[in-house]
Protein backbone atom coordinates (compact mmCIF):
# COMPACT_ATOMS: atom_id res chain seq x y z
CA UNK A 1 0.00 0.00 0.00
CA UNK A 2 2.69 2.34 0.65
CA UNK A 3 4.01 2.62 -2.61
CA UNK A 4 0.63 3.87 -4.03
CA UNK A 5 1.26 6.89 -1.75
CA UNK A 6 2.82 10.13 -3.17
CA UNK A 7 1.45 12.72 -1.23
CA UNK A 8 -0.28 13.35 1.69
CA UNK A 9 -3.39 13.54 -0.16
CA UNK A 10 -3.35 9.71 -1.19
CA UNK A 11 -4.05 8.99 2.34
CA UNK A 12 -7.24 10.88 2.76
CA UNK A 13 -8.69 8.67 0.08
CA UNK A 14 -8.16 5.22 1.56
CA UNK A 15 -10.43 3.12 2.99
CA UNK A 16 -10.21 1.63 6.56
CA UNK A 17 -9.05 -1.70 5.48
CA UNK A 18 -6.27 0.50 3.29
CA UNK A 19 -5.38 2.69 6.19
CA UNK A 20 -4.52 -0.09 8.62
CA UNK A 21 -2.66 -2.10 5.66
CA UNK A 22 -0.45 1.33 4.95
CA UNK A 23 0.03 1.19 8.55
CA UNK A 24 1.82 -2.20 8.71
CA UNK A 25 3.86 -1.29 5.07
CA UNK A 26 5.13 2.16 7.25
CA UNK A 27 5.67 0.21 10.13
CA UNK A 28 8.20 -2.00 8.24
CA UNK A 29 9.51 0.34 6.25
CA UNK A 30 10.45 2.39 10.26
CA UNK A 31 11.82 -0.76 11.47
CA UNK A 32 14.09 -1.82 8.27
CA UNK A 33 15.39 2.10 8.09
CA UNK A 34 16.64 2.36 12.07
CA UNK A 35 17.83 -0.88 12.47
CA UNK A 36 20.32 0.14 9.24
CA UNK A 37 20.25 3.60 10.17
CA UNK A 38 19.67 4.11 13.85
CA UNK A 39 16.77 6.53 15.40
CA UNK A 40 14.06 6.67 17.60
CA UNK A 41 12.01 3.26 16.45
CA UNK A 42 9.57 2.98 19.78
CA UNK A 43 8.00 6.59 19.30
CA UNK A 44 7.97 6.34 15.44
CA UNK A 45 5.77 3.41 15.51
CA UNK A 46 3.68 4.51 18.32
CA UNK A 47 2.72 7.52 16.47
CA UNK A 48 2.36 5.82 13.37
CA UNK A 49 -2.34 5.54 13.66
CA UNK A 50 -2.35 8.92 15.07
CA UNK A 51 -0.02 10.01 12.12
CA UNK A 52 -2.72 8.30 9.14
CA UNK A 53 -5.46 9.69 11.33
CA UNK A 54 -3.74 13.22 11.47
CA UNK A 55 -3.43 12.67 7.48
CA UNK A 56 -6.60 11.29 6.54
CA UNK A 57 -8.60 14.08 8.40
CA UNK A 58 -6.44 17.72 7.99
CA UNK A 59 -4.46 18.57 4.74
CA UNK A 60 -0.54 19.12 6.24
CA UNK A 61 0.01 22.06 3.40
CA UNK A 62 -2.62 24.43 5.12
CA UNK A 63 -3.26 22.66 8.21
CA UNK A 64 0.04 22.81 10.59
CA UNK A 65 0.89 19.60 12.28
CA UNK A 66 3.75 20.82 14.97
CA UNK A 67 5.36 17.84 16.23
CA UNK A 68 7.26 18.32 19.72
CA UNK A 69 10.18 16.04 19.35
CA UNK A 70 11.32 14.54 16.26
CA UNK A 71 11.35 10.84 17.49
CA UNK A 72 7.67 10.46 17.03
CA UNK A 73 7.58 11.85 13.19
CA UNK A 74 8.88 9.47 10.82
CA UNK A 75 5.91 8.31 9.38
CA UNK A 76 5.04 11.96 9.09
CA UNK A 77 8.48 12.11 6.92
CA UNK A 78 7.44 8.44 4.89
CA UNK A 79 3.97 10.37 4.01
CA UNK A 80 5.13 13.30 3.32
CA UNK A 81 6.76 12.68 -0.67
CA UNK A 82 10.62 11.58 1.78
CA UNK A 83 9.78 7.84 1.58
CA UNK A 84 12.15 7.86 -1.52
CA UNK A 85 14.67 9.21 0.67
CA UNK A 86 13.94 7.45 3.61
CA UNK A 87 16.57 5.15 3.49
CA UNK A 88 18.96 8.35 3.98
CA UNK A 89 17.95 8.94 7.11
CA UNK A 90 20.39 10.25 10.12
CA UNK A 91 22.95 9.95 7.45
CA UNK A 92 25.67 12.44 5.95
CA UNK A 93 23.36 14.48 3.16
CA UNK A 94 20.77 12.58 4.12
CA UNK A 95 17.03 13.82 5.39
CA UNK A 96 17.11 14.42 9.30
CA UNK A 97 16.04 12.33 11.93
CA UNK A 98 13.87 15.63 13.00
CA UNK A 99 11.47 18.03 11.32
CA UNK A 100 13.31 20.77 9.60
CA UNK A 101 11.79 23.51 8.01
CA UNK A 102 14.76 23.39 5.27
CA UNK A 103 13.76 20.26 4.52
CA UNK A 104 10.09 19.95 3.61
CA UNK A 105 7.27 22.40 3.13
CA UNK A 106 5.37 20.02 5.43
CA UNK A 107 7.78 20.49 8.40
CA UNK A 108 5.82 23.65 10.54
CA UNK A 109 8.18 23.70 12.72
CA UNK A 110 12.06 22.65 13.54
CA UNK A 111 11.52 20.84 16.83
CA UNK A 112 12.63 21.41 19.98
CA UNK A 113 12.56 19.99 23.66
CA UNK A 114 8.99 17.90 24.91
CA UNK A 115 6.04 20.12 24.81
CA UNK A 116 7.31 23.42 22.56
CA UNK A 117 5.16 22.05 20.13
CA UNK A 118 2.11 24.09 22.41
CA UNK A 119 3.10 27.18 22.14
CA UNK A 120 4.38 26.95 18.51
CA UNK A 121 1.02 25.67 17.13
CA UNK A 122 -0.37 28.20 19.40
CA UNK A 123 1.85 30.90 17.39
CA UNK A 124 1.23 29.65 14.11
CA UNK A 125 -2.88 30.06 14.90
CA UNK A 126 -2.36 33.39 16.03
CA UNK A 127 -0.05 34.20 12.71
CA UNK A 128 -2.95 32.39 10.71
CA UNK A 129 -5.92 34.24 12.16
CA UNK A 130 -4.13 37.69 11.84
CA UNK A 131 -3.90 37.32 8.24
CA UNK A 132 -7.72 35.81 7.92
CA UNK A 133 -6.66 32.43 7.05
CA UNK A 134 -9.05 29.73 7.96
CA UNK A 135 -7.21 26.48 8.91
CA UNK A 136 -6.17 24.15 11.60
CA UNK A 137 -2.93 23.59 13.97
CA UNK A 138 -2.55 20.81 15.34
CA UNK A 139 -0.09 20.49 18.23
CA UNK A 140 1.35 16.54 18.84
CA UNK A 141 2.75 16.64 22.24
CA UNK A 142 5.78 13.93 23.57
CA UNK A 143 6.79 13.41 26.84
CA UNK A 144 10.23 13.71 26.01
CA UNK A 145 10.83 10.13 26.80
Amino acid sequence: MLDKIKTPADVQKLSLAELIELAKDVRKRIIEVTAKNGGHVAPSLGSTDLTIALLKVFDPKKDRIVWDVGHQSYAFKILTERNDKFDTLRQFGGISGFNNIFESDYDAFGVGHASTSISAALGITVGKELNKEKSHSIAVIGDGA
